[in-house]
């Protein structure tokens, strides 16, 4: 069962979080596995699934993150090997990859802070560019929410690619 249908929300990448908070709260009630111990085997074992489901749309619909790879894998947009960024990122990225070769070899502190700076603003104008269409999305139909769908995969993909650095940047930033 499709997780926004289980919580009866409409689908969005941004939900109401005490919607969620609560529609979570009112299904753990429901099916608490104490609720049906003297149930048949059957019966207690649908009720586990049906918990676990809500554990794992909860966990799922309540990070942003988690929520949009969710959404874009329900729409089969995002696909294991099937991924590609635009080539301009891409060269973007690779100058800061090459930037962070060269600290390995010749550590520079105001090197480091100059590549975190680029990484954060790079990682501010993708949230920037974004929101409006992450906003837009419930009330988006066709071909529109199709583009829309295919602009918030190459965002999740760049801050992907982006996160990895910045984790990289938090390795030197220990060594230091």
């Amino acid at each position: 069962m499709n997780y926004f249908e289980l919580y009866h929300i409409p689908e969005s990448f941004l939900p109401d979080e005490k919607a969620i908070k609560r529609r979570y709260y009112e299904l753990s009630r429901e099916y608490h596995p104490d609720f049906y111990a003297n149930e048949d085997q059957g019966t207690q074992q649908k009720i586990l699934e049906l918990s676990t489901l809500n554990t794992n749309a909860y966990r799922t619909l309540g990070d942003a993150d988690l929520r949009m790879q969710y959404i874009l894998k329900e729409h089969g947009i995002l696909e294991e090997g099937k991924n590609e960024l635009p080539g301009d990122f891409l060269m973007e990225m690779m100058e800061l990859n090459e930037e962070l070769m060269e600290l390995e070899f010749d550590f520079d502190a105001a090197k480091l802070h100059e590549i975190g700076e680029k990484s954060t603003g790079a990682m501010a104008q993708l949230e920037n560019d974004i929101l409006p269409v992450l906003q837009r999305y419930p009330e988006l139909y066709g071909v529109t929410k199709e583009e829309a769908l295919q602009e918030v995969k190459t965002y999740y993909l760049k801050k992907k690619y982006l996160l990895r650095i910045q984790e990289t940047l938090s390795k030197f930033a220990t060594r230091s």
